[in-house]
This record gives structure tokens, C-alpha cells and sequence, in this order.
């Protein structure tokens, strides 16, 4: 029985109105992995430092399924992207290059031969660095015979592992797609010791047709996306290969019992226009940070948190990060987090914590009374809530006479033991900004009010400066 490898390219499509956002690309990365999609096909790099963020972050988020980046037809393109990827636990190149004659020519600007060096050339320097290389002829059905054979052998002989052929124009009949892999695999024998895969348009209303034809013949890999844009649906490849296992000989490792469940999930995620409710604590857990980071990078992730710092706060995060970098292999972003509270924004407190009494119990509601100074008066405050903290923040709320919504509260244990330390961030939000405080105590509600009061003399002071 033949294994028949799914590559989704849901991420790679360009359309109108389709436009993923860096949480909705983690989001629909971990779908694909519940899924057991054997290939994640990323777009190319645009920004370094800005997209290696993105490319390891979605590499986190699915660990079990190869991630594939197209690379640039030279060396520079090569060692940016692999930079990017190299954290990966499955990482793959992508030599994409176009074999039709007017594809090479209107968009590469090449004549035939510079096309086949350039192809030789990329697929053995991707092969220097990363073991996984797959080469991309898109165009291919339209392409002149003799040249997409020397475009195959040449990229298989430069050490190639996948060679996939895409019927980019969508033209083809199944029975013409089948029977073009056929002849593929008798002008180039050493398409046998390789993965052969291949990429159908839906112009036709037929790519998953075109796809199970191509099966027939001799692929097994196939391109379709999980949300599909003009190309086949991984939904409906998957179903038909599970069905019709037998006939076909082959079987996929897609997850068909809850494909309907997950598929649905990943087609609200990638619905253009709906509100994002992606869970902010789970993305958060797989996305980090290195020692390779810049501060390009560090920034573009303090931004995904939602604070907008000077430059001048950026350069005391960064420089913060680097120290805490340096010891350790990640820094996650709830460690950022934590980061923002302690380095940026360290302003005059116009309210400091002096005592606090916090009553509570299984049969009375919970209590605070805080007494906070205010420029050096005293100023307190009782209120009765629902929970020690809950009753702590607003009876700050009650004296300081201010109500910010509450983005975010954590709460971690910073050392061991019965006496442990509890590291705390709040986060509140005010016109669309985001300003974060921290608090360190063996006391949680301690650590709680310091964090919240940390947060907002951050607020207050921006406010009187605006």
C-alpha cells in the first residue's frame, strides 16, 4: 500500500481578500498538525528578520509535520531562508522555478540554459544545509518536452529528494494528467528514486480528479489546501484516496475521522472578514524567541503582544531579552511578557502599594482593604468581590476612581519550594494600547496588586504626558 503524502499550500495562496494574520497562521498551523498533514507549505521570505519569526513560530506550532519554504533562485535567498528554518524538526527548501518557455523568459528573465545553471545551482546549495530539498516546475504541463526533462534530471542529479510537476493552467483532463506523468516517468527514470508530486489548478472543476488520476500513475505526493482557493481541496483528495484505498493501492495519513470537525475549524479560521477568537494563551505557548533574534524581530513580537513602546523602551527590552537570551535556548512570549513589565516604561509611581488585608473564605465573600499612597498622601479603599483578587483590583479601581480593561493576568512560580516566589503580569488596555506591570512576592494577591499598580502608573503617566 502506497503512501500518499498530503502538502498543504493553504498559506501560499494569493487571493483577494485573503490575508492571514501572524495568530491565524499559528492557529491554522496547529489544525493542520491535529490533522496529521505530512507537509506545511510556507510563503517565501520578504523581510528576514520579520518572517523568521514567523517561519519558527509555525514550525513550533507543528512539530510533526515537515515545513516547506520556496527559496529564491540564488545562494543569498538560500542561506536567509534556511536561517529561518533550521529550527525546524522537519525542515524542507523549495527550488520553485517555471519550465514553460514564456514563464521563463516574461518572469525570470532567463534564457533556457541560465534557467537549468540556476536550477543545478539552488537545489545543490539548499542541499549543502538542508537534507530535504524538493524541486517545484510550475507551468509543467505546458512546458516544451526536452527542457523539463533536463530541468528534472538536473535538479534529481544536484541532489533533489521530491520533484513536483504543476499543471499550473489547469488544462489538463485527469486522463491527460495521468498521462503526462507517465511519459514523465519514461523520458526520466530517476523520477523512481524520488517522491513525485503534483500541484492541479481548479480551472476545470477537476483538481482532486486530476489529483487521484495523477495517483494512478505513479505520484505520491499531493499539493491541496485545507481551505482552497482555486486548487484542489485536501478535504475531498483525502476522503476519495480513503474510500477508494484498495483500487488506488494507496492510502493517506490524514486523519479522516476528524477531518469534517477540523476542517470546519480551519475554515472559520481563514474566513476573510470574521472577528479573530483564537486562543492568545495557546499561541503563546508555542511561539518564541532566540539568541539569533535581532531587534527587529523582538520588536515585531512586543508589537504581536499588543504595546506600542518608543524606541527607546525597544532598545531596553531588546537589551533585556539579550541578557536573558543568553541563557537559555528560547525565550517564550509570556517571558517577553514579563520582559515589558520589568524593562520599558519605568516611570514615577504616582500610586504605591502601603498595606493591604485581604479577608476570605468558604462561607464569606472576599474582602480587600488597600491603603495606596498617592503622591506621598494616603488614600484606601474596601470593596467586597468575587475572589481575593478580584476584590484586590477593584478596590483599586474604587480609590484611584479609574477603570481600565483588564487584558491579561499571569501568574508563575519563579522559584521552588513551599516558600516559593510568584512572578505576576497584568496587563491593562486603554485606547487601543496595551501597558503591562509585574510583581514578584511569596504573597499571589501581593504579587497581583504590585503588577496591577505597576500597569497602571504606566498608564497614568502616558495619559498626563498625551
Amino acid at each position: 500500500m502506497t503512501e500518499i503524502k498530503i502538502s498543504d499550500v493553504t498559506m501560499k495562496q494569493s487571493y483577494e481578500d485573503f490575508n492571514l494574520s501572524f495568530k491565524e497562521k499559528i492557529e491554522l498551523s496547529k489544525l493542520l498538525s491535529k490533522l496529521s498533514v505530512d507537509v506545511i507549505e510556507l510563503e517565501g521570505i520578504t523581510n528576514a528578520r520579520v518572517d523568521s519569526l514567523r517561519i519558527k513560530s509555525i514550525a513550533a506550532a507543528a512539530p510533526d509535520s515537515i515545513i516547506a519554504v520556496p527559496v529564491e533562485l540564488n545562494e543569498e535567498s538560500v542561506r536567509i531562508t534556511f536561517a529561518a528554518l533550521k529550527e525546524a524538526k522537519h525542515p524542507r527548501l523549495q527550488v520553485v522555478a517555471s519550465t514553460s518557455s514564456v514563464q521563463i523568459e516574461y518572469l525570470f528573465h532567463k534564457k533556457p540554459e541560465a534557467m537549468l545553471a540556476a536550477i543545478g545551482d539552488t537545489v545543490a546549495a539548499c542541499l549543502a544545509l538542508c537534507p530535504d530539498v524538493e524541486f517545484v516546475a510550475t507551468d509543467a504541463t505546458r512546458s516544451e518536452e526536452s527542457f523539463l526533462s533536463a530541468a528534472i534530471k538536473t535538479a534529481i542529479e544536484k541532489g533533489a529528494k521530491t520533484v513536483t510537476l504543476c499543471d499550473t493552467a489547469g488544462t489538463m483532463f485527469p486522463s491527460e494528467l495521468a498521462d503526462f506523468i507517465t511519459a514523465q516517468y519514461e523520458k526520466v527514470p530517476e523520477l523512481r528514486r524520488v517522491t513525485l508530486g503534483v500541484g492541479c489548478s481548479d480551472a476545470l472543476s477537476m483538481a482532486e480528479a486530476c489529483a487521484v488520476a495523477a495517483i494512478g500513475s505513479g505520484a505520491t505526493q499531493i499539493c491541496a489546501a485545507a481551505y482552497p482557493l482555486g486548487g484542489a481541496s485536501l478535504a475531498n483528495v483525502a476522503r476519495i484516496i480513503d474510500a477508494k484505498s484498495d483500487a488506488l493501492g494507496a492510502r493517506v495519513s490524514v486523519k479522516t475521522t476528524q477531518l469534517t470537525r477540523i476542517i470546519e475549524q480551519i475554515s472559520w479560521v481563514c474566513q476573510p472578514g470574521k472577528k479573530s477568537a483564537i486562543n492568545t494563551e495557546e499561541v503563546s505557548s508555542d511561539v518564541y524567541l532566540t539568541a539569533y533574534d535581532g531587534e527587529e524581530a523582538v520588536a515585531l513580537a512586543v508589537s504581536r503582544l499588543g504595546y506600542d513602546l518608543s524606541e527607546e523602551d525597544t532598545g531596553k527590552v531588546y537589551a533585556a531579552f539579550k541578557q536573558i537570551a543568553g541563557k537559555k535556548e528560547r525565550v517564550g512570549l509570556k517571558e517577553l511578557d514579563a520582559i515589558v513589565a520589568s524593562s520599558a516604561m519605568q516611570v514615577p509611581e504616582t500610586y504605591k502599594l502601603d498595606t493591604y488585608v485581604i479577608t476570605s473564605g468558604n462561607t464569606i465573600s472576599a474582602t480587600a482593604h488597600i491603603k495606596l499612597m498617592k503622591n506621598g498622601e494616603p488614600t484606601e479603599g474596601v470593596y467586597i468581590g468575587d475572589g481575593s483578587i478580584d476584590a484586590a483590583f477593584q478596590a483599586i479601581e474604587k480609590i484611584t476612581g479609574c477603570h481600565y480593561e483588564l487584558d491579561d493576568f499571569q501568574l508563575q512560580a519563579v522559584t521552588e519550594g513551599r516558600e516559593a516566589m510568584g512572578q505576576t503580569v497584568v496587563k491593562l488596555r486603554s485606547g487601543g494600547k496595551v501597558y503591562s506591570g509585574r510583581g514578584i512576592s511569596t504573597d499571589i494577591v501581593g504579587a497581583g496588586i504590585r503588577a496591577y499598580l505597576s500597569a497602571l502608573n504606566k498608564l497614568i503617566y502616558e495619559e498626563e504626558v498625551e
